[in-house]
């Protein structure tokens, strides 16, 4: 019971981050730094990853009709319009996903730590603060994400390279690209959603077949931890990511960079003293 108690607060932990600009990863390695699930160390590294499935199946949710190409009530021009969406979060997952293929195992066993994480929290708090006021003096060129073509695709894709960092955010570094590009906030943080679905997924099933190859047998309590987990970061995702989308239509991303000072400077002392 503690251990899926534990689950629990791993899945809300990771249904907030996820989408907001506050780094999930980063999030969860802190979580571990006070909270340890009682599991092997194979599982716990597949589990980190792999629990970010629940929160990917809010996003297929809620914006089912918008990226279901075969939905009937959708005319030819609107089918075209989907599958062009498709091929452009596609094609921005690319670069992402060659250095995650890369790059991995040296990232997890070099970049994962209490100090990183807090040094990642700083530096895009100020550069969502810097952009933001830099932002408000222009005005976005594509405001929709079916505007987004394969050149703007594929760069917003490049910065999604750098939330291979610990700390740093999938969905910050996306959104702050798009913004950076001349995409409006909502544009951007819809397509940021978008493109976590293929990601997620290759990442999850990466980090799966680790764990398979590793021979390390998984328990009931595991399988249990593992379920608990993806159902609440599902549950969760669903208020998170509603409350986001009608956030960013009235204001701006500067209020998560300062949160993100404040947490990596109170990380990072914490590491230093301890």
């Amino acid at each position: 019971m503690i251990e899926i108690l534990k689950a629990i607060l791993f899945g809300i932990v990771e249904g907030v981050t996820e989408w907001l600009p506050i780094s999930s990863t980063g999030h969860l390695i802190l979580l571990n730094e006070f909270i340890t699930l009682n599991v092997s160390e194979e599982f716990s590294q597949m589990f980190d990853v792999v629990i970010q499935l629940g929160a990917i199946l809010a996003v297929i949710v809620l914006f089912f009709r918008k990226l279901n190409p075969f939905d009937p009530g959708k005319k030819p021009r609107e089918r075209k319009r989907t599958w062009r969406l498709w091929f452009t979060v596609i094609v921005s997952i690319i670069p992402s996903g060659l250095v995650g293929v890369l790059f991995d195992d040296w990232m997890e066993a070099h970049l994962h730590t209490g100090v990183v994480v807090a040094l990642m929290l700083i530096v895009y708090g100020v550069a969502f603060i810097l952009v933001e006021r830099y932002n408000a003096r222009r005005e976005p060129q594509i405001t929709s994400v079916y505007d987004i073509d394969l050149k703007t695709a594929l760069l917003i894709g490049a910065f999604q390279c750098l939330s291979l960092i610990p700390g740093t955010s999938r969905s910050g570094s996306t959104i702050l690209g798009a913004i950076l590009l001349g995409v409006s906030r909502s544009a951007g943080a819809e397509f940021s959603f978008f493109m976590a679905i293929p990601t997620m997924v290759g990442a999850s099933a990466i980090k799966g077949l680790k764990f398979v190859l590793s021979g390390v047998a998984i328990t009931g309590t595991e399988v249990g931890v593992l379920v608990v987990g993806c159902l609440v970061s599902f549950l969760v995702s669903l208020l998170v990511i509603r409350g986001l989308m009608e956030y960013v239509r009235r204001h701006s991303f500067a209020a998560f960079g300062v949160y993100r000072i404040v947490l990596g400077i109170v990380v990072l002392i914490y590491f230093l003293v301890v």
